[in-house]
């Protein structure tokens, strides 16, 4: 020890605290915040806390003993953090030990002593006694152990007494047992945990253990319940955590399968074969798959002995769940996993076998031995080492092509050569050589050997930036689309035009020559591929190079024979064909030839044709490993292990082909009749036009742009999409409850709808299919058993406790929605819940009062509203069995008999109302609400108050309505003698009517309580309950899933027999709570974000505030009503807390579904809350128990915190809040990634120079940890210490991230999951009750064939978007994702077959995706949509996507403008990066060509056909600027034709509906009528037109536009993060600058340049039509570009913040720039960055940018010749003089900064002097100009517009060519020419907005348009945007 006198010596000197050091202030989490590299004391500071209560000097002893210790771990502390933890803790001890000592009595050796006996009998006895529950156990032995560590090092002059050694080696034996759990306990002592007691894990399990026959190591120790896990551990040397965690994993996976097995195996605890094989099967079928592609026997060898077969499967199987299990970063290269386990299946079966090795003569050993750790050392590391190589050489920067992704290195596996590699792995293997121009330095800085292998380059594909691979990867659809065009032209030019000329034949001829295009496409489709695949050739095989050459040569020699036999084949053939003619020899004109060697060339082409229409031969064909099938099929596509059957049945290819040949025939058929046959006679008169006088040189010919034609494809896919997914939206009864009106009138079948869909049947019953099922689906109306009421009851009541819970609903309205929890054995009749049956008594009691003695009429009206008719007969029943309970007396009971017989009579006669008096009814029901006030307060001093109610209404009964009847009956009840007799008796002896009551009732249960609570709704409710729940969301919740029961699912089964499934959360750095200060703290306008939710969810608050019973200034009093609040505002934001709540509910729900399937009908009655309740008493028998186990065995819930260690260490508060989730639900586990700093060992152990080095190396770990429970008895008051408890720690190879963040988060933990269901939920997202329990009907989709070819691997759900009320824009943004997530997905799913994975809530077919890669994909930047590469992934290896509507999961989304347009500007950024992608490429062309077409619409298609409807307006505009600056235009102005040319208008039109979001809008209409109905739908459409939606969705529209552009053409594509903030604020001016000013600004401006040159020079538009489409709808696009970022900016036009912007822009725009200084902060150090695409764009992106850029040049050289000056020269001088103008003006610029350096320090005065002469000159000219050779005012405007352009187009050919012109020296002047520019933009931005910022109604109607959804909700805008206003004058000092 440091200290020789151990603990009774104080530290001899004082140690001054660092100020880094943390402060040990709080005791439950000071023993959390420990540097990395001392984890291991972390234990013994947990004790310390846990023992300070009892014993202060014992926690003193063991946080000296911590202190000790640490100094051993690290003692140079050379760790991070660890010299300040140290002495933080070195000065708490002096602390402590002075405070300590003064109570201290006997040593500290006897005190450690007694402490420890007390705390072995107290605990670990008492518990055990107890039989606690075993996690408690476990504690309690950690802690002892630590207790006794402590107690041997304070004992270290006297020896440990025999009593404490004797109990200390039965805690270490026990310890050693008692490790902490997952979900199953396997030790000896845990049998009789419910979970353990299931037969099917017990079958699991004693299989696993059945370890007979292995061959174990020399020297091993037998173990007590060791099994085959622990075999393959010793023999292959995996981690020990990784073993424990697969093995839990193996027996629930092998457990719940066995559950599903029928008939079912005998009870005995034995593995169904069944089981085995059904896991075997899905977790090998990709590693078959792979041996047969590669032409490898599998190494899945069993025994021909039964006996030994089970045995061998659960050695396969484990082998590969531990080496996937340990695999890290390899995870996502599934193929390379199958190759390691290839190599080491094939080891354990020559070990089983006893194989003799041929070199060593011994038994085959593994070639990687089983020392520890050595499969991740010697397996793992060395490929892990070339993934982070790869991705090192990316940086996120590189161009795709220079490094190998996730993908190239898995692909590497997919030829036979990757058996190259060896086993064991050769280093100097082809893989592992790093890249030809670096032979990296390895971690310890030495060179890794040359081993004469090239770097191996890209593995059959290569990403290049170029748009070719939009034409590359759907070259059949652009084919098609130019072979159409083609043949539509030729018909419209020749003959009348007329369709049926084509028959004519010489148009037929014609025709033919699409096929010579058609052969020249496919050369350069040819050519492409050569050029994009170049770089992947090293790794290619001879037989694909093979195949490119033949494929280029075949497309070459097609391009010279089809175009040879035309020639022949034409009578008069024009001048190129002759030519040809004459070089082959003018031989005879034959047809025939031409057609044959058409034929020869389709011939291919048919064959696939035949193909394609029988889907299941094609399907064979591509997964046959016959040689001569693959040579067939080589020709037609390369053979890749992907993508190779993927065809659906043949009724789903009707289906999407009937889709698409509709389509595209409206489409051509448009474009034929719209746009090109109008066109032709245009194109005729202006050929035959000649224009003599040209005012420019003549440099363009005529053309005419046709981009529209490819671009409107979709718009007809938005058409066709909303129609048909509108129809099947109906079909599948979407919004047939969407009302509570439409609610109430279907209550009465819900519950028959309730139990048929949520209810598991004994019997199956098929479903009804056909027609008449679609359109009729009946459910019982009542219920005919009493159970199902009971049960349908209580899943209703757990949705509105929920309700309430979550306070949407008051505690009235809850009663209201009830129905009662405990089922009536008395009443025989349904009970509703009171909103149905509220105000039905009164106006009953009218009705009757009213009815005349017309008892039929009484009854017809009664009877017609059949819920007025349940509340009646539910009343006079519960009455009658209220008092015949209330009433003891023998006397009364008669009486009260007699009256209710004679009632029943009356009412079965018909006659009640002719024979009694109904008028004084309602004195009969004041005096009945009276009672049952009574009753519910149930005082004893009210009884007499009782007995004089229930005499009133005996006499008003007796006396008032049974007035003929009354006397007889009181002289038949009491023998006529009634008070006479008595008169005089003693008043003990008088006979008191209802003198024996049963009040108060003593007996008071929950039932009878409901009873009461529910009569006296029924009788004092009398408002209409028509608006409950008022809550709009709660409203929205009940109506969707109430409709859903009624929409066709899967039949649920019982719990233990559904799937079992998990769900996956990763978490970064997000909110997980929000905390008192910041829900409290102000923005700059004074609303903190608590103000802004009162305001947004005003019922909301009020409902909390009724469930804390508090009053809203009383919330701050005590820290748990301060909890609630957090929660309460945390539940309304987007935070992990809100999350977890949500996922948490499928646990809830499973725990009920469980309870109703298990309990008999006794614990039915009483209900789930009474088993809950009662669960304590019972122990592990109790129903609530064994419920809970089954729930663990369905359901885990992950949250991957990937941070929370380091948050942990730091004390940061999101990893306090995490721990407050794990204890409010201890089934939820956090995974994460530590960082540990470990010493190492002996590594540099030699001179001293190397012992100064560091000792410590970073190592990480996956950890996944739960909520410990407290080592306490149940009787215990001592305070809980609950802290997290490490259950797994499996250690990495290296850093875990390595790609694109979120996926490398998911990989890690998802070893943590469980099931054969995995849910992937983002930290945005919300779940409800209601839904969850719809979870196990779900899952059983699995099961089936979804059309017939396959089951699904993904099941896609439905979102609904939370979000939407905050603002306009998040309604807009809301509207726009749930069309998509509803209609868009929908139509996706079915008939189309292309739904791919887009949000986290699907559903993924577990084992099939972790044999597969996982659940996304995670290279750097080209996976930066991750998701949906899943889908793409899924989809090419043989799976199904399918899409389900009735379920649903909340998710939110971004609500301000700048919020969205970065959320725009990823998904923009992800779909360039998949344009690239192989993936895209592959579906693109293994997809037949109408699933092909499918793909491109809906995925990448979108993005360009947005980029082409841009491009429409540039071609328009630049085309017009041409004509206009050439003088073409006004030659052209005469002839009508092209005045009043009708197609352009059409083109302008089509791009007119992209740009403002109508293509949005139609799928959105539909879904809103659908569900909605159709006047909300057209109310929503109009408001949001008013609330200027287009203006939103054309500037969406150059986001898209620019972002993904600039990805194809330069890259840049990155990650951005948008925060899940909600409360809306002002952005300042520069920040908008910034964030929109290449993207909108630059461009806005463009084209507002070419808009005013056409307006000067030009001819505006006569017709209505063309000037609205191409005038109007062109200045749209510009000042929505230009402003809307102003417009839609929250206070944008407020004077005050209008200065605020001003000033901030003005100290932003002149900040200098440098290292350090961020772009927020000085505009030199933005607009560098802003160019930083450029720098890795590679030359071909310079190029491109460079020819982009000569654009701006064409202004200056045609607006020169249009001055007056100018006006009659055509001289190309005049364009030179204008060059030296701008070369004079650019020279002087530089003299003046210059000069300004250099000259004004020393001569200022002649400086300034020179610069005003300067001026003067500048002035004089331009007066001078103006006056002599009169220039006019338009003049000067026109060489602004000529010059401006001119400069920003040498700007960016200058910033193209970065390197050179710093070379030269002139980067600082375009620096300063940037800035000017900037500036310039600037004030033409910022003035308009200014000036209209001098108006207040301005402000107003901006307010009214951002926020009006939620001022129709109760919205104080004016209060939110206005708020407490602060003093501003501080900000405005400067």
């Amino acid at each position: 020890m440091a200290y020789s006198g151990g603990f009774e010596q104080q530290p001899q000197r004082r140690i001054l605290r660092a100020q880094t050091a943390r402060s040990f202030g709080e005791p439950m989490l000071d023993s959390e915040l420990v540097p990395s590299s001392l984890v291991d004391i972390a234990p013994i500071l947990r004790v310390a806390n846990e023992v300070e209560a009892k014993s202060p000097r014992v926690a003193y002893l063991c946080r000296f003993y911590a202190f000790e210790k640490a100094h051993r771990l690290d003692p140079r502390s050379s760790g991070r953090g660890v010299r300040q933890f140290k002495t933080a803790l070195l000065q708490r001890l002096e602390r402590e030990d002075k405070t300590t000592l003064a109570g201290k009595v006997k040593s500290d050796a006897r005190e450690m002593q007694k402490f420890y006996r007390n705390y072995y009998k107290e605990y670990i006895q008492a518990l055990h006694a107890d039989e606690a529950d075993r996690a408690r156990l476990t504690r309690a032995y950690q802690t002892a152990t630590v207790l006794f560590d402590v107690l041997k090092a304070v004992n270290q002059t006297e020896a440990v007494p025999d009593e404490i050694l004797e109990a200390h080696n039965k805690v270490e034996e026990k310890r050693q047992i008692y490790v902490p759990y997952n979900i199953l306990p396997l030790d000896p002592d845990s049998q009789n945990q419910a979970i353990m007691r299931y037969p099917e894990i017990q079958a699991a399990v004693s299989a696993l253990r059945n370890t007979r026959g292995l061959p174990w190591p020399e020297r091993h120790k037998k173990k007590i319940n060791e099994d085959i896990l622990d075999w393959l551990q010793h023999m292959f040397g995996f981690q020990k955590d990784n073993v424990a965690n697969q093995r839990e994993h193996l027996i629930l996976l092998l457990a719940n399968v066995h559950m599903r097995q029928l008939p079912k195996p005998d009870q005995q605890p034995k593995l169904d074969d069944r089981a085995l094989t059904e896991v075997m099967k899905k977790l090998f079928k990709n590693y078959k798959k792979w041996c047969r592609y590669l032409g490898r026997k599998s190494s899945l060898w069993l025994p021909t002995i039964q006996q030994e077969v089970h045995q061998r499967k659960l050695l396969y199987m484990g082998l590969y769940l531990l080496i996937w299990g340990e695999a890290a970063n390899l995870r996502f290269m599934p193929e390379c996993l199958c190759y390691i386990y290839h190599h080491m299946a094939f080891e354990v079966y020559g070990m089983l076998a006893g194989n003799v090795s041929t070199l060593t003569g011994e038994h085959v050993k593994p070639a990687y031995g089983g020392e520890e750790e050595a499969f991740l050392r010697k397996v793992v590391t060395p490929i892990y080492n070339t993934i982070i190589e790869e991705a090192q050489r990316s940086r996120g920067k590189s161009k795709h092509s220079q490094w190998r992704n996730y993908d190239d290195l898995n692909e590497y596996f997919w030829s036979v050569d990757c058996f190259q590699l060896g086993w064991p792995m050769r280093a100097e293997a082809a893989f592992f050589c790093p890249h030809s121009d670096e032979h990296r330095a390895d971690k310890d800085g030495e060179k890794k050997a040359y081993t004469g292998h090239q770097w191996m380059g890209k593995i059959n594909f290569v990403e290049i930036r170029s748009f070719s691979h939009i034409l590359r990867s759907f070259d059949r659809m652009w084919s098609f689309y130019i072979l159409c065009l083609q043949a539509m032209i030729i018909v419209a030019w020749n003959g009348s035009g007329n369709l049926s000329s084509i028959v004519e034949g010489d148009v037929f001829n014609k025709v033919l020559s699409v096929f010579i295009t058609a052969a020249i496409l496919k050369l350069v489709q040819a050519i492409l591929d050569v050029i994009l695949s170049w770089k992947a050739r090293q790794c290619m095989s001879i037989f694909v190079k093979l195949r490119y050459i033949l494929k280029a040569v075949m497309a070459a020699a097609w391009v010279i024979i089809l175009p040879v036999t035309y020639a022949y084949s034409l009578k008069n053939p024009p001048g190129f064909a002759q030519t040809l003619k004459n070089w082959f020899g003018n031989g005879q004109r034959s047809s025939s030839v031409f057609f044959l060697a058409v034929f020869i060339y389709l011939a291919p082409n048919m064959l696939s044709l035949l193909l394609f229409l029988f889907p299941f031969i094609r399907r064979y064909l591509e997964r046959s490993n016959y040689k001569i099938i693959m040579l067939m099929m080589w020709w037609s596509q390369p053979r890749l292990y992907v993508g190779r059957g993927m065809h659906e049945s043949s009724f789903s290819l009707f289906k999407y082909t009937m889709f698409w040949v509709l389509l595209l025939v409206s489409k051509l058929a448009f474009s034929y009749y719209v746009e090109i046959k109008p066109l032709v006679g245009p194109t005729k008169a202006i050929m035959d036009v000649h224009i003599k006088t040209y005012q420019w040189h003549e440099f363009f010919p005529h053309g005419n742009q046709m981009s529209v034609y490819f671009m409107d494809t979709q718009i007809w896919y938005a058409i066709f999409s909303t129609i048909f997914g509108g129809i099947y939206g109906a079909f599948r009864r979407l919004g047939e409850i969407r009302t509570l009106e439409m609610l109430r009138s279907r209550f009465q079948s819900l519950p028959g709808a309730f139990n048929a869909c949520l209810i598991p049947k004994e019997n199956s019953e098929t479903k009804k299919k056909g027609l008449k099922a679609t359109f009729s689906r009946k459910f019982d109306e009542i219920l005919s058993k009493k159970e199902e009421a009971t049960k349908f009851a209580q899943l209703w009541n757990e949705i509105i406790s929920s309700f309430r819970e979550e306070d949407l609903i008051s505690d009235s309205e809850m009663n209201l929605l009830l129905v009662p929890y405990k089922a009536d054995p008395d009443l025989k009749i349904i009970q509703w819940p009171p909103f149905l049956l509220a105000s039905k008594i009164p106006i009953a009691l009218d009705m009757a009062k009213d009815s005349n003695k017309k008892d039929t009429e009484l009854k017809q009206r009664i009877s017609r509203d059949a819920y007025m008719r349940c509340a009646v007969q539910e009343c006079y029943l519960s009455f009658k069995i209220i008092i015949g309970n209330l009433v003891m007396g023998e006397r009364e009971k008669r009486v009260i008999e007699d009256i209710f017989s004679i009632i029943d009579e009356h009412i079965e006669n018909d006659n009640l109302i002719t024979e009694l008096n109904m008028s004084a009814l309602s004195n009969l029901y004041e005096q009945a609400v009276v009672l049952i006030k009574y009753l519910l307060e149930n005082k004893s001093e009210d009884k007499d108050e009782v007995a004089i109610v229930l005499l009133n209404m005996l006499e008003i009964v007796t006396r008032d309505i049974m007035e003929d009847e009354a006397p007889s009956l009181l002289e038949s009840s009491h023998g006529g003698s009634y008070g006479i007799d008595e008169g005089m008796a003693p008043l003990d002896q008088q006979y008191k009517l209802f003198g024996a009551l049963n009040f108060p009732v003593t007996s008071e249960s929950d039932a009878w309580k409901e009873k009461i609570k529910r009569l006296q709704l029924l009788l004092t409710e009398k408002e209409s309950a028509m608006d409950v729940p008022s809550n709009l969301e709660a409203r929205r919740r009940i109506s969707f899933f109430s409709n859903s029961l009624f929409m066709d699912m899967p039949p649920a089964p019982k719990v233990r027999n559904m799937l079992s499934f998990s769900v996956l959360t990763p978490y970064y750095n997000e909110d997980v709570t929000f905390s008192i200060d910041n829900l409290e703290k102000e923005n700059e306008d004074g609303v903190s974000i608590l103000f802004y939710l009162q305001k947004i969810f005003p019922d909301e608050w009020k409902n909390f505030l009724e469930r804390v019973k508090c009053r809203e200034e009383e919330l701050r009093t005590t820290a748990e009503l301060e909890e609630k609040l957090c929660l309460w505002a945390s539940y309304r934001g987007q935070t992990l807390t809100k999350t977890v709540r949500g996922m948490m509910y499928y646990r809830k729900a499973l725990e009920l579904q469980a309870f109703l399937d298990m309990a008999k009908d006794e614990d039915l009655m009483q209900g789930y809350k009474t088993a809950e309740s009662n669960s304590a008493e019972q122990g592990e028998r109790s129903i609530m128990v064994q419920c809970q186990a089954v729930a663990d065995m369905k359901f885990t819930y992950v949250v991957s915190c990937q941070q929370y260690g380091i948050d942990k260490r730091s004390g940061e508060a999101c990893a306090k809040d995490i721990l407050k989730l794990m204890r409010t639900y201890p089934s939820l586990r956090i995974a994460y990634i530590d960082e540990v700093e470990e010493a190492v060992k002996d590594k540099y152990a030699g001179s001293s120079k190397d012992k100064s080095k560091k000792m410590v190396e970073k190592v990480y770990y996956s950890a996944l940890v739960k909520v410990a429970s407290p080592a306490k008895r149940s009787d215990s008051s001592e305070p809980v210490q609950n802290l997290d408890q490490i259950i797994y720690r499996i250690k990495l190879p290296g850093p875990a991230l390595l790609g694109e963040g979120k996926p490398e988060n998911q990989n890690h933990a998802i070893i943590f999951t469980r099931g054969e269901g995995l849910q992937a939920i983002d930290m945005n997202q919300d779940n409800y009750l209601e839904e969850a329990f719809k979870m196990r009907n779900l899952l059983q989709e699995f099961l089936k064939k979804h059309d017939g070819v396959r089951k699904p691997t993904i099941l896609g759900l439905r979102e609904h978007i939370f979000t939407g009320s905050v603002s306009s824009l998040a309604w807009f943004m809301s509207n726009q994702e749930n069309s998509f997530v509803t209609i868009g997905q929908r139509l996706l799913a079915n008939p189309l077959k292309v739904r791919f994975h887009y949000g986290h809530p699907d559903v993924f077919d577990r084992l099939f995706h972790l044999t597969r890669g996982g659940v996304s994909k995670a290279s750097k930047v080209i996976n930066l949509s991750e998701d949906i590469f899943a889908g793409y992934n899924s989809t090419l290896r043989d799976g199904n996507v399918t899409h389900h509507e009735y379920i649903q999961v909340g998710k939110g989304r971004d609500v301000g403008l700048n919020q969205i347009s970065m959320f725009e500007a990823k998904i923009a950024n992800g779909n360039g990066e998949q344009t690239m992608s192989r993936d895209i490429y592959r579906l693109g062309h293994r997809f037949d060509f109408f699933r092909m077409l499918s793909c491109y619409f809906t995925t990448v298609g979108f993005y360009f056909s947005t980029l082409l409807s841009v491009l429409t307006v540039y071609m328009f505009l630049y085309g017009r600027l041409y004509l206009v600056l050439s003088g073409l235009e006004e030659g052209l102005r005469t002839e009508r034709a092209i005045r009043d040319n009708k197609p352009l208008q059409v083109a302008l039109a089509s791009q007119s509906i992209v740009q403002i979001g109508l293509l949005m809008a139609l799928p959105m209409v539909m879904e809103i009528a659908l569900e909605r109905g159709f006047r909300i739908a057209l109310s929503h459409f109009i408001v949001m037109q008013l609330q200027l939606a287009p203006v939103f969705f054309t500037f969406s529209l150059g986001t898209k536009t620019h972002y993904y552009g600039r990805t194809l053409l330069h890259g840049g594509a990155e990650y951005r993060g948008t925060g899940r903030g909600f409360v809306v604020f002002h952005a300042k001016f520069a920040e908008n600058y910034r964030l929109y000013s290449r993207s909108h600004f630059t461009k806005g401006f463009e084209l507002m340049i070419l808009l005013l040159v056409y307006n000067i020079f030009g001819h505006s538009y006569r017709g209505v039509a063309a000037y609205v489409f191409i005038t109007i709808s062109m200045w749209f696009l510009v000042g929505t570009w230009l402003f809307a970022p102003f417009l839609f900016n929250p206070s944008g036009f407020e004077w005050q913040k209008i200065l605020d912007d001003w000033n901030d822009w003005n100290k932003w725009i002149s900040n200098r720039g440098g290292i350090g200084v961020y772009p927020e902060k000085s505009w030199e150090s933005w607009w560098e960055k802003e160019q930083e695409h450029l720098h890795t764009s590679g030359m071909r992106g310079i190029i491109v940018e460079i020819l982009l850029s000569l654009r701006f040049f064409l202004y200056q050289y045609g607006l020169v010749y249009h001055l007056s000056i100018t006006k009659n020269t055509q001289s190309f001088l005049v364009y030179g003089i204008s060059w030296l103008v701008i070369f004079f003006i650019l020279f002087l610029t530089k003299a003046a900064s210059h000069g300004r350096r250099r000259f004004s320090a020393n001569f200022q005065l002649l400086f300034r002097l020179l610069k005003g002469l300067i001026f003067l000159a500048f002035l004089s000219i331009f007066i001078t100009l103006l006056a002599l050779p009169h220039m006019t005012f338009q003049d000067v405007i026109v060489v602004i517009i000529a010059f401006m352009p001119t400069g920003w187009g040498i700007l960016l050919i200058a910033q193209a060519c970065k390197p050179l012109v710093q070379r030269i020296g002139i980067w600082g002047s375009v620096r300063t020419l940037a800035r000017v520019y900037e500036i310039v933009m600037g004030l033409l931005l910022f003035t308009p907005v200014a000036f209209l910022a001098w108006f207040p109604f301005v402000s107003d109607f901006q307010s009214r348009i951002l926020f009006n959804e939620a001022f129709s909700r109760g919205l104080q805008i004016s209060r939110i945007l206005g708020g407490p206003k602060k003093d501003r004058s501080s900000n405005n000092k400067e």
